[in-house]
């Protein structure tokens, strides 16, 4: 978590320097940033510690004494199963609740601390809007406070004309200058043009698109800052993502989308189809005329001297249509970014909490096989592990978000890669085999070829019976009663038909008669 809070204030370090904030509004953005911390955070501790752990048993041994004692890998894990799956039920919980709500007030409180300082809010390189009245754009800030801009352009809007901005001005450069505690940014202007259209009533006049130019060497805009200095760093704007709602409002999200979606495409094919003019041909009263096999385009049928005007204004239709549906293309992006991104944020509270319970059977029973504990080698592996099932969803949701996956497939991809990975270990791990037995592999492979049984097979005159290392110290370690349980498979572990040929060989040994089994 402390890992994670120190990207955080490197990621944001831009909003928070320069403004003279209180520790305390600081210490606030972090604590409301950390809530949507816990889905990475979460998954990984449990990975790194249940590695840890279970290697730390096996590699005292303390794993062989319970199994000594008739105690199996699952009966050891019990304990911690069920404090894994009320583990994520209360993360499913948090992140239902916890996290739309931080997630609102983070936002919240990022727009405020914006407000503290306008001339923070300006960007290079793009609008900024500062008050209600200004949207302005500079190509480079310099100066110790960055307050000396070049390259102005500055939107103006006109209360008296309303629907658009009419008033734009452009200025080589430009300073921003306000005293401490004023209400007033003063914003100064150098050899720059002033444009103010003109709006004319008359169409015809309004055709040519009239303005006012004026030119001058220095111009002062005075804005007017009462309601920036004013702001309460704890007033709730109107803010809204996917990311700050719970289940239910999401249901209701995603349906009010779906359904509007689904009405923009119908509206579109409506409106591309009348477009087309070809609705107009669709009265009875139209009646087709034969057209002779002499005639090779249907523009001969036209009158000479206006089939130049016809096919300019063909020309000028398809053009539209064009732009038309392209303009609609990026609109549908947009739409379908959006609608996926709400999917996505649905999904993301189930997978959290499957996340949790995946991870801990992969970690469990891989520490119980690598016998190493620490903060070592089980950390190593732990964060590979997790660094593959991270960016497996990060890629298969920023693939979603443009529709190529579905937002269910991107949600769910990576814990489902990580599903038959646990279940394999788990089973691996209960077996007492390893990851992979490179000694088994070669002795199996010598049988097929006839070849004599290698050191790690149990003997018992003629008869070899082919084990893995592990396999063969677990039977020869067992007394007479775990031997018996093996056999019987009454001592709750699973047991390979080899291991259980090896325990009757070993009760033979011993004396025992296997007519009482």
């Amino acid at each position: 978590m402390f890992i994670f809070v120190l990207q955080t204030i490197w990621l944001y370090i831009s909003e928070l320097a320069g403004k003279d904030l209180d520790i305390w509004i600081v210490l606030k953005f972090l604590w409301f940033v950390s809530p949507r911390l816990i889905p990475l955070v979460l998954p990984l501790t449990i990975l790194v510690t249940s590695l840890m752990v279970f290697g730390s048993f096996s590699e005292k041994y303390e794993f062989a004494a319970m199994k000594s004692t008739g105690i199996s890998l699952q009966r050891a894990m019990r304990s911690l199963t069920f404090f894994i799956l009320g583990l994520s039920f209360v993360a499913f919980l948090f992140a239902n609740n916890v996290i739309p709500w931080s997630e609102y007030k983070w936002q919240n409180l990022r727009r405020n601390i914006a407000q503290l300082s306008p001339s923070m809010v300006i960007s290079e390189g793009q609008f900024s809007q500062i008050g209600d009245d200004f949207n302005i754009k500079v190509e480079e800030k310099s100066g110790e406070r960055e307050e000396l801009l070049r390259d102005v352009i500055i939107h103006k809007k006109n209360p008296d004309k309303p629907g658009g901005n009419y008033t734009v001005i452009i200025a080589e450069r430009g300073e921003l200058a306000s005293e401490e505690g004023s209400n007033t940014l003063s914003l100064i202007l150098f050899d720059g043009n002033y444009y103010d259209e003109i709006q004319e009533k008359d169409p015809i006049k309004q055709k040519r698109m009239p303005f006012v130019k004026t030119a001058f060497e220095q111009y002062t805009i005075n804005i007017d800052l009462t309601a920036l200095n004013d702001t309460d760093i704890d007033a709730d704007n109107n803010l809204s993502n996917h990311n700050m709602f719970n289940m239910s409002e999401l249901f209701v999200e995603i349906d009010s989308l779906s359904k509007s979606y689904t009405k923009d495409i119908i509206s579109f094919s409506d409106n591309t189809y009348y477009r087309t003019g070809i609705s107009k041909f669709e009265s009875d009263k139209i009646k087709a005329k034969p057209i002779n096999d002499t005639i090779e385009s249907f523009i001969e049928l036209l009158p000479e001297r206006r089939r130049p005007e016809i096919a300019k204004m063909a020309v000028s239709n398809v053009k539209s249509t064009i732009q038309y549906i392209d303009a609609k293309k990026n609109e549908f992006k947009v739409k379908t970014k959006r609608l996926n991104k709400f999917e996505m944020a649905l999904h993301d509270k189930y997978v959290l909490a499957a996340a949790c319970i995946i991870l801990f059977f992969v970690g469990a029973p891989l520490g119980a096989i690598i016998r190493k504990g620490g903060m070592g080698l089980p950390m190593v592996v732990a964060i590979l592990l997790f660094l593959t099932y991270h960016f497996i969803g990060i890629f298969a949701k920023n693939s979603a978000e443009d529709g190529t996956l579905h937002p269910f497939i991107a949600t769910w991809l990576s814990t489902a890669i990580m599903l038959p990975l646990s279940i394999w270990l788990t089973y691996r791990a209960t077996t007492d085999q390893g990851i992979f037995d490179m000694d088994a592999f070669f002795q199996r492979i010598a049988r097929l070829f006839g070849k004599k049984a290698t050191d790690a097979a149990i003997v018992d005159g003629d008869k070899a019976v082919l084990l893995t290392q592990q396999e063969k110290a677990m039977v020869l370690s067992r007394n007479e009663q775990q031997l018996i349980a093996i056999v019987n498979k009454t001592d709750g572990d699973t047991y390979s038909n080899e291991v259980i040929v090896a325990a009757k060989q070993e009760l033979l040994k011993k004396g025992y008669d296997l007519n009482k089994l």
